[in-house]
C-alpha cells in the first residue's frame, strides 16, 4: 500500500527510521490541538517535508530544464512518485491512498513545486480530478475510480473549463441528456490538464436544458472512462510556462455514460465542483510558494556570488530589500496556505481562507520570478540560467483555478457574509 512505501522511503531515503511515520497517523494527529495556536511542525510533518524536498530535489529539479524544452509528460516521475506513493496524497487509505489530508498535501506540494511547477502540476492534476469524487461519489464509485489511480500509475482529468467559459462555470455549454439508464454527453472542454494521458474525467455539463435553470441546479457531474466511444482528445497546447504539463482540448459527442457514473444526484454538479476547489486552491498556493521560495534562494545564491563596484551585489540596498521583500511574502503565503489546509482538515469550511491563500501566494509567486530576473540581469533573461523559467512558469498560477480577480470575488462575498452573520 501508499502507505507502507512512504514509510519505507522515509527510513530508506532519509535515513532514519520513524515508527511513527504513516499517513495515518500524519492525517488523524491532534498533537498540540489542547495546547493553543502553535506554529511547530509535528516529527511527522517534518518527515512528509523532507521526503518531499529529497524527492524534489534528487529527483525534479534536475530535470526540469529538460522537460521545459522537450515539453514531454514526465511520465518516469510521475512512476517514480506512485512508487514511494505520493502521487495521489488525498486519497483516503482505505481506496489504496495515503491520506496525507489537504495540509500533508500543501506541505508535500510545495517541495515539489520548489523543483518544478510544470512537472508538480502534471503530477498533481490527480488531486484536482479525485476531489469531486472525494466530495460527491459514493463508495463504489471511490473503489474503481480512486482504486485505479492507486493500483497503477495512473492520471485523471478534471473537465470543466470551455473555450467560451473559464471563470464563468455557470457558462458552460457542454450538454448532458438522460436516455433510460444513459447520459449522453456532447460539447468541448478545453485547457485539460492531463487530459491526453488520462485514464478517466471529471466532466461537468449542463443537464437542465432550461437556460434560466439556476446554475446550482442546472448541472451535473459525471465520470467519463477515457476510452469511451465519441472522445477525441485534441492536440497538446504550447504554453508559455509549465510546458511539460499535458494541456489539451477535449471533444465529446454523443458520449454515453451509465447512471451510475454520475456524481451524487442530477442537478449538484455545480456545488460538487466549487467545493473541490477547497481542497485544491491551498495546493495551488502552496505550488506558488515553492515557486516563490526557490525564486528566493535562487536570487540569494547569485547575490552572493555576484560582484558589481568591487562588491557583491547582496551589499547593495537595492538588491538587499528585493531580496527582503520576497522573503516576507514567501513567509506571508506559506503560513496563509498552511491555515487554509488546516482549515479543510479540521472539517470547516474553508472557501475564505482558501481563496486569500491562492490569490496572495500566486500573485507574490509572480512578482517573485520578475524581480528573481531582475536580480539576475541579463543572465536572468537566458535559458542558461533558472530563473527565466521561473518567471514563465509563475504567470499560470495567477490564473487556473480561479483568476486572482475571481479569488477576490470570492473573498469579499465571504467577507460580508461573515460580517452579515456577525450582526454587525
Amino acid at each position: 500500500m501508499a502507505v507502507h512505501r512512504i514509510a519505507e522511503l522515509s527510513r530508506t531515503v532519509l535515513l532514519k527510521a520513524s515508527p511513527t511515520f504513516s499517513a495515518r497517523t500524519f492525517s488523524s494527529s491532534k498533537s498540540h490541538q489542547s495546547d493553543g495556536l502553535n506554529f511547530e511542525m509535528s516529527e511527522v510533518q517534518r518527515d512528509l517535508q523532507q521526503l518531499g524536498r529529497k524527492f524534489s530535489r534528487e529527483e525534479i529539479a534536475p530535470n526540469a530544464a529538460k522537460y521545459d524544452v522537450s515539453m514531454d509528460f514526465p511520465m518516469d516521475i510521475v512512476k517514480k512518485m506512485w512508487e514511494v506513493g505520493i502521487l495521489n496524497p488525498l486519497i483516503p487509505e482505505k481506496y489504496g491512498g495515503p491520506e496525507l489530508g489537504c495540509l500533508g498535501m500543501a506541505i508535500l506540494g510545495e517541495e515539489i513545486a520548489w523543483g518544478c511547477t510544470g512537472i508538480m502540476t502534471a503530477s498533481m492534476t490527480n488531486a484536482l480530478a479525485t476531489s469531486p469524487v472525494l466530495v460527491g461519489g459514493n463508495d463504489e464509485q471511490k473503489k474503481k475510480y480512486l482504486g485505479l489511480l492507486c493500483s497503477e500509475p495512473a492520471i485523471a482529468s478534471y473537465g470543466v473549463t470551455e473555450p467560451g467559459a473559464g471563470s464563468d462555470v455557470g457558462g458552460l455549454k457542454t450538454r448532458a441528456e438522460k436516455k433510460g439508464d444513459e447520459w449522453v454527453i456532447n460539447g468541448q472542454k478545453m485547457w485539460i490538464t492531463g487530459s491526453g494521458k488520462a485514464s478517466w474525467f471529471f466532466v461537468l455539463a449542463r443537464s437542465d436544458p432550461n437556460p434560466k435553470a439556476p446554475t446550482g441546479k442546472a448541472f451535473t457531474g459525471f465520470i467519463v472512462d477515457a476510452d469511451t466511444p465519441g472522445i477525441t482528445v485534441g492536440r497538446k497546447e504550447i504554453n508559455m510556462g509549465q510546458r511539460c504539463s499535458d494541456t489539451r482540448g477535449i471533444t465529446f459527442e454523443d458520449v454515453r455514460v451509465p447512471k451510475q457514473n454520475v456524481l451524487g444526484k442530477e442537478g449538484i454538479g455545480f456545488k460538487i465542483a466549487m467545493e473541490s476547489f477547497d481542497k485544491t486552491r491551498p495546493i495551488v498556493a502552496a505550488g506558488a510558494v515553492g515557486l516563490a521560495q526557490r525564486a528566493l534562494d535562487e536570487s540569494t545564491k547569485y547575490a552572493l556570488e555576484r560582484k558589481t563596484f568591487g562588491t557583491p551585489i547582496i551589499n547593495h540596498q537595492a538588491v538587499a530589500f528585493m531580496l527582503a521583500d520576497m522573503a516576507i511574502g514567501v513567509e506571508l503565503g506559506r503560513q496563509l496556505t498552511l491555515r487554509a489546509a488546516w482549515e479543510l482538515d479540521q472539517g470547516r469550511k474553508n472557501t475564505y481562507y482558501a481563496s486569500i491563500a491562492k490569490a496572495f501566494a500566486s500573485e507574490h509567486a509572480a512578482k517573485c520570478a520578475a524581480d528573481a530576473v531582475q536580480i539576475f540581469g541579463g543572465n536572468g533573461f537566458n535559458t542558461e540560467y533558472p530563473v527565466e523559467k521561473l518567471y514563465r512558469d509563475s504567470k499560470i498560477l495567477q490564473i487556473y483555478e480561479g483568476t486572482t480577480q475571481i479569488q477576490k470575488m470570492i473573498i469579499a462575498r465571504e467577507f460580508v457574509g461573515r460580517l452579515k452573520n456577525s450582526g454587525m
